[in-house]
């Protein structure tokens, strides 16, 4: 064998080597060149660990890595990230799935789910159904909230409207079974407190504090295990006009997510980029529940069915007939990453 070839097949045995050691199965393809020039990338964001992923590949330099200049710009709401979607002068939006989102799928918004934001944890969840202490003696158990005062963050068809009906399906009851109050998120542990509601729905490090400060006591958790209620979606002008630029920005993501599994989830490469985009801090995130970052990036499809149908059976949307979720849902981009990478074992 010539010194070409045997230094091809050695090259080729340690590259599958690594691939082994990083948990990666599959022939994985030539990940794809930079582009050059490099592209500009405009991503509408809601500033929330659970885009994580996004935060580590600019942080990390993978999105450069692909030949992208990525501008990340904080909105307040995903309502303010879809309106720039809509318009075209975003190309991306990290945003929260919720029912104006359903509806306008159905009228024929123009743009697509291309990878998930993280997804709930599938144990130890920090969101949890609370019960104030004051009405602890009366509510034993999800079945005795029935004309009882729930606290949820978010009107109606909201993620936190959600979480409380999936939450009352476990003792067989709806939203209409109970009187839901909107509290905001920081207004919860005082609420529990004060008895103004008989319990709520909160997150970290609402529930803690709650909890803590003896103002409730668990009722439920791990509501939704898994469950991915936000995601990045790109505009329809993006993903026809550039579909190179949206590969390699999905790209960067997956392998970000694979950056972040187990103990390198707190490395301080990764906590030095959680921090520069988000308000959190190094002990609340050594303290948090990890969301989970998918290392191939599945878009869980059929979880994202189960929201709709929660919204629609509540009235929640202005249609009646179960959405087509290709009207949501573009897989190519997540696809195609998981060929050029590999697949990595979860």
């Amino acid at each position: 064998m010539a010194w070409d070839g045997r230094l091809k097949t050695w090259v080729a045995a340690f590259v599958g080597t690594l691939f082994l050691a990083a948990g990666v199965t599959g022939a994985a393809a030539e990940a794809p060149a930079p582009l050059d020039p490099p592209q500009k990338v405009k991503v509408a964001y809601v500033p929330i660990m659970k885009f994580a992923t996004m935060y580590v590949a600019a942080g990390r330099g993978l999105f450069k890595k692909y030949g992208l200049d990525v501008d990340l710009e904080k909105v307040k709401s995903g309502t303010e990230a879809i309106a720039f979607l809509s318009q075209g002068s975003v190309d991306v939006g990290g945003i929260a799935i919720v029912t104006s989102l359903w509806n306008s799928w159905n009228r024929g918004l123009d743009i697509r789910v291309i990878a998930p934001g993280g997804r709930e944890p599938l144990k130890d969840s920090p969101t949890a159904l609370l019960v104030s202490t004051k009405s602890a003696g009366t509510v034993k158990d999800i079945a005795d909230l029935k004309g009882k005062k729930l606290g949820v963050a978010g009107g109606p068809g909201s993620g936190g409207e959600y979480l409380a009906a999936k939450a009352l399906e476990r003792a067989k009851l709806t939203i209409r079974d109970v009187e839901l109050v909107n509290i905001g998120n920081p207004d919860i542990p005082a609420a529990l407190q004060a008895g103004s509601v008989d319990a709520a729905i909160a997150g970290t490090p609402y529930s803690d504090q709650a909890v803590e400060t003896g103002s409730a006591k668990v009722l439920a958790t791990d509501l939704t295990p898994g469950l991915m209620t936000v995601a990045f979606v790109g505009s329809g002008k993006f993903i026809k006009e550039r579909p190179e630029v949206a590969q390699r920005f999905v790209l960067a993501l997956t392998e970000a997510a694979r950056m972040m599994q187990g103990k390198d989830y707190l490395s301080q490469e990764n906590i030095d980029a959680y921090m520069k985009y988000t308000a959190t801090t190094e002990d609340a995130l050594k303290k948090a529940t990890p969301a989970v970052y998918d290392p191939n990036m599945e878009i869980p499809v059929k979880g994202l069915a189960d929201v709709e149908r929660v919204h629609r059976e509540n009235g929640r949307t202005d249609y009646d007939t179960p959405i087509d979720l290709k009207k949501v849902v573009d897989t190519q981009f997540v696809d195609k990453a998981l060929a050029d990478l590999g697949e990595a074992k979860n």
